[in-house]
């Protein structure tokens, strides 16, 4: 990354807020910060930001409203911090759309390392190998990884965060292969990944909500007992 990356941090708290603009910005960012959603959304309207750093707990509009919000006008990646770090609240973030979540307190170094696996996998330099440029076809879908977009058999785009993507990347790219919840994990965020992350089965409840014919009976993603998931339709390229 460098300096030119934008970053916005969204914290009503001030001395939170300082702090990581002077350690974001020590670490080559570019900083904006906000209190609360209406800044969040004003600096959106006038900035080009890259990521945002959002609190959860915020006063007016919450940050899980902000979150589905970004997602559904297609905006940036979002990394979200909580002082709530119960599993449900995680999964629940992840579940409307951020891209990674961080509960407080934290370690800097840390966010550091989730913000720059987050806008790997935006840009699409994820550990996941080189970038291909080619796309796939399965079950009418078109995944078209130049363009980094996937449409439907009508050519309308699915929206997809940068984590769904990848993940439909990886396992498109490998169809037929059974691949661990730790193997998507290291394909799609290599060591940014922690113990216990159930993030990667948040995600495929997500995109099979997006792409399967009954998300409650998949065909397309399809589970694996004891050993991950399996992406089973026939792909095929133009």
């Amino acid at each position: 990354m460098t300096e030119t990356t934008h970053l916005l941090v969204v914290d009503d708290d001030r001395e939170i807020r300082d702090l990581l603009t002077r350690y974001l910005t020590r670490h080559g960012y570019r900083v904006t910060a906000a209190k609360d959603g209406a800044e969040m959304r004003r600096f959106l309207a006038d900035r080009n930001i890259d990521l945002i750093v959002l609190d959860l707990m915020l006063p007016g509009e919450d940050g899980l409203s902000l979150c589905r919000s970004v997602r559904a006008e297609g905006g940036p990646p979002v990394v979200m911090l909580s002082a709530m770090g119960e599993d449900a609240d995680r999964i629940l973030g992840l579940e409307i759309g951020a891209d990674d979540y961080l509960p407080k307190p934290f370690n800097p170094r840390e966010l550091v390392a989730r913000i720059k696996a987050v806008l790997r996998r935006a840009q699409g330099t994820s550990h996941a190998g080189p970038v291909a440029t080619g796309s796939v076809h399965f079950c009418g879908f078109t995944l078209d990884q130049a363009q980094r977009r996937l449409t439907d058999k009508d050519g309308q785009e699915v929206a997809l965060t940068a984590g769904e993507y990848e993940l439909l990347v990886a396992l498109a790219t490998r169809p037929r292969r059974v691949l661990s919840r730790d193997d998507l994990l290291e394909i799609t965020r290599g060591r940014s990944a922690g113990p216990f992350d159930r993030s990667i089965d948040v995600q495929i409840s997500r995109l099979r909500r997006k792409i399967e014919p009954d998300p409650a009976d998949p065909t397309i993603i399809k589970t694996v007992r004891s050993g991950g998931y399996i992406f089973s339709p026939e792909v095929s390229a133009p």
